[in-house]
């Protein structure tokens, strides 16, 4: 690895800018644009809902696009218990939702693998560890 490179990922690690956050960024702001010609283009300000399966990161890409620590986020499931706004600028609005978890008791396995469920919810520990078990090659544990 070059010099420049070592620069530029030291960089990235210790600051706020995440990969692919400009594009992002841009390509939510493209559908705030409205019709008529490219000179005349107006904007208006959309908001755009992130969802998903509890602690996967919605939290942690909206802090990246903000570029500042405006969710809360933590390493168990849960840590956003409402509904939050998060303006990013004048053009573009993020909801931060809770975990949508879809599904019902005889998928707690399931669930627990995707760190869907909190450790201390779960009833059985042996069964997510079968299931784990089976999916598994020998050589991979």
């Amino acid at each position: 690895m070059t010099e420049e490179g070592r620069n530029r990922l030291e960089n990235m690690l210790k600051g706020n800018n995440a990969i692919g956050t400009e594009n992002l960024l841009q390509l939510m702001k493209n559908y705030a644009r409205t019709g008529g010609s490219s000179r005349q283009q107006a904007k208006k300000t959309i908001t755009i809902g992130v969802i998903g399966f509890p602690n996967v990161g919605k939290s942690s890409i909206i802090n990246s696009l903000k570029r500042s620590k405006a969710a809360k986020v933590g390493n168990t499931p849960g840590v956003t218990r409402s509904m939050q706004e998060i303006i990013i600028d004048s053009d573009l609005v993020l909801l931060d939702c809770p975990g949508v978890v879809l599904g019902n008791k005889d998928q707690s396995d399931s669930l627990v693998l995707r760190s869907a469920l909190k450790v201390e919810d779960i009833v059985d520990p042996f069964k997510p560890v079968e299931v784990l078990l089976k999916k598994a090659q020998k050589e991979e544990l």
